[in-house]
């Protein structure tokens, strides 16, 4: 199933929400609609909340079924419960847009390069899977990047038929190159998925949807 979506009037739900198999993570002010929607869309329940006063849940968490990872500022009693027997890392980096910076699924993961050696070795702990510190068509903030799920992987258009193969390999799943809410290539910004469902910001074209529903769904 995939949905066209907002969240708190914005089309970039992608840094709103955080998303997989078994939970979705929204703000804690969202709307009713929205949360129906998403949870309809996704086959998950959700979890309301804010982290440090922030509704950003999108950028600021990564997870997958093994773990999830906020930044080190984050309220232990917000992650305390209700995440599904996961890892909890609350990591102090001085990269804390934690959601921007790492994407993964139960295979792998990429990192932001900047994070130190230590925060890469608790990243790989906490979800589980190898990780290595990398770009995605030279894009830094690999989070941002692209979205990944146990089905398929959507990236940037900057990124070559080369990385393409690489990201299929190491991520087990089939790695293609798209955009979204009119052409954003800052996939993470504009989708939410896992593997029963895909939502997209309002924006996002037809043309678009086909390519989105035709990897991730």
């Amino acid at each position: 199933m995939i949905k066209k979506a907002s969240i708190l009037k914005s089309n970039f739900i992608g840094i709103y929400a955080r998303a997989w198999d078994d939970l979705v993570l929204l703000p804690a002010n969202v709307e009713k609609q929205e949360v129906e929607e998403f949870e309809e869309t996704l086959g998950v329940k959700s979890r309301k909340l804010f982290i440090d006063n922030s509704g950003l849940i999108g950028t600021m968490t990564v997870m997958n079924s093994n773990g999830i990872i906020v930044p080190g500022s984050a309220s232990r009693n917000d992650f305390s419960e209700g995440l599904n027997g996961r890892n909890v890392l609350f990591l102090n980096d001085k990269i804390n847009a934690i959601g921007n910076d790492i994407i993964a699924n139960d295979n792998a993961a990429i990192i932001h390069k900047d994070f130190n050696n230590t925060s890469r070795k608790l990243i790989e702990d906490t979800l589980g899977v190898e990780v290595i510190k990398s770009t995605i068509g030279g894009i830094k903030t690999v989070g941002s990047a692209g979205v990944v799920t146990g089905k398929g992987m959507l990236v940037t258009p900057e990124a070559s038929d080369e990385e393409l193969e690489f990201l299929s390999g190491y991520f087990k799943v089939q790695a293609k190159a798209g955009t979204a809410n009119f052409g954003n290539m800052y996939l993470g910004s504009s989708i939410v998925a896992n593997t029963r469902g895909v939502l997209v910001g309002r924006d996002t074209t037809p043309i678009e949807i086909g390519r989105i529903d035709d990897i991730l769904s």
